[in-house]
C-alpha cells in the first residue's frame, strides 16, 4: 500500500498540512520542535491504534482548538481508498464515506511500522513493551486479533476482581473455575498467534540485524512461556497447569501472574541479554531489527508492503547502516524525518519537505 495525499489540520502544531508523497522515498526536515513527528504520528493515527506518544486525545488537538481533523488517499487492496479522522473526546473514522463504529475498523486496512526514539523501549524497558510490539504486529495483519486480546483482557479483569471477592471470603476459590477456563480458551489462541507470528519474525529479523551490525554480533530472541511452535492441546494444559500453580500466589498479590498479559519476549546478543548487556547502538540496532523485520512479516502475509515511518532513526547511525536500511527499504513507501537531510539526499530519490513551525513546503 502507499499514501497519495496526506492532510492534517490542528493536530498538535500542524495548523494545516498538505502533501503529495513520493511513493518510495520522503524525507522530512527541519529544526527540532517544528513538527516532524507529529506529521509521523498523525500518518501512524490511520492505522487505528493509539498514538505511539500518547493515549489522551487532548493532546493531539491543536492548543485552543476543538478538534483535529486527518484525511488521506491511499491505495491498497487494488484500489484508491480515502479516509477521515476526527478527534475530538473521542475518535471518529469514515472510510470511503461510510462511518466506521470505531478507529479500530483501520485495523488490517492501513498498515504502518513506525520506528521513533520511544521504540528503544522495546529493549530498554519492561516486558509490557515487547507485549505490545508483537499484539501491534499481529492486529495489522489479523484484524480478529485485536477482539481476541480485548475479550481476554476482559476475561481477566473478571477473574482479578473475583480474586479480591474470594479474599475477602464473599466467594469460595472454586468460583474461579470459570473463569480459569475461559483464559485458558482465549490465552491459548493468542499464544499460538504469537508463535505463529514470531517463527517468521525470527528469520527476518535476524537477518536484518546481521545485515546493520556488519555481522558482528548474533540477535536472537524467544517467547518465555514457550519457546518453540506447539500443537493446541499442549498449550493449553501447560496454561491450564500454570494457572492451577498460580492460584495461591493469585489470593495474596489479588492479581491473576501467568498468561498472555505477563508474558515476555526475552531479546538476546551472542546468548546474552540484551537489555542489560548490549550498548545503546546495540540496541537500537535490535530494536530496527524488530520494525524492518515485523514491516516484512507484514508484506509476506498479507501481500501488501506497509508504509514505514522513521522518526529521528539515521542520524544516529553510521553512512554504512543507513545505506543498508535505505537499501532494505527500496520500493517501499518510507517516510523519515531529520535536522540535516543532506546524507538522505544523496540516494538521489524520491521527494524533500521541510517543516517550520507546523507548515509544510515541498523542496
Amino acid at each position: 500500500m502507499y499514501v497519495q495525499e496526506h492532510a492534517a489540520e490542528r493536530f498538535r502544531n500542524l495548523a494545516a498540512v498538505r502533501m503529495t508523497p513520493d511513493p518510495e522515498m520522503n524525507v522530512i526536515f527541519g529544526k527540532n520542535g517544528q513538527g516532524k513527528t507529529n506529521l509521523i504520528e498523525s500518518l501512524w493515527m490511520l492505522t487505528g491504534f493509539y498514538s505511539f506518544r500518547s493515549h489522551k486525545n487532548v493532546h493531539l488537538i491543536e492548543d485552543g482548538e476543538k478538534e483535529a481533523v486527518i484525511t488521506d488517499q491511499f491505495f491498497s487492496g487494488g484500489r484508491g481508498q480515502t479516509v477521515e479522522m476526527r478527534i475530538q473526546a473521542r475518535k471518529e473514522i469514515t472510510l470511503n464515506g461510510v462511518k466506521e463504529a470505531s478507529p479500530r475498523a483501520m485495523m488490517g486496512r492501513f498498515s504502518a511500522v513506525v520506528f521513533s526514539p520511544q521504540t528503544l523501549s522495546v529493549v530498554q524497558d519492561g516486558p509490557g513493551e515487547r507485549r505490545r510490539l508483537l499484539d501491534i504486529a499481529l492486529s495489522l495483519m489479523k484484524p480478529n486479533y485485536a477482539l481476541l486480546y480485548s475479550n481476554y483482557k476482559r476475561a481477566l479483569d473478571q477473574r482479578n476482581a473475583l480474586l479480591r471477592k474470594v479474599a475477602e471470603r464473599r466467594f469460595h476459590a472454586e468460583d474461579l473455575a470459570p473463569w480459569d477456563a475461559e483464559l485458558v480458551k482465549l490465552g491459548t489462541r493468542i499464544i499460538q498467534y504469537r508463535l505463529q507470528y514470531l517463527e517468521k519474525l525470527n528469520a527476518a529479523a535476524t537477518e536484518i540485524y546481521h545485515g546493520i551490525s556488519g555481522g558482528h554480533e548474533v540477535f536472537s530472541f524467544y517467547y518465555d512461556f514457550q519457546r518453540e511452535a506447539a500443537d493446541e492441546a499442549a498449550i493449553r494444559e501447560k496454561l491450564q497447569t500454570a494457572l492451577e500453580r498460580s492460584r495461591e500466589a493469585d489470593l495474596k498479590r489479588l492479581y491473576t501472574n501467568v498468561g498472555p498479559h505477563a508474558d515476555d519476549l526475552v531479546l538476546q546478543l551472542d546468548g546474552r541479554d540484551a537489555r542489560v548487556y548490549g550498548s545503546q547502538g546495540q540496541q537500537r540496532s535490535c530494536a530496527l531489527a524488530l520494525k524492518l523485520g515485523e514491516a516484512s512479516v507484514i508484506r509476506d502475509v498479507t501481500g501488501e508492503c506497509p508504509i514505514v515511518l522513521l522518526d529521528d532513526v539515521m542520524s544516529e547511525l553510521d553512512e554504512g547502516r543507513q545505506t543498508f536500511i535505505l537499501n532494505f527499504l527500496d520500493a517501499w513507501q518510507v517516510f523519515v524525518t531529520c535536522c540535516d537531510p543532506s546524507q538522505l539526499q544523496r540516494a538521489g530519490r524520491g521527494k524533500t519537505f521541510e517543516i517550520e513551525n507546523g507548515m509544510l513546503m515541498e523542496r
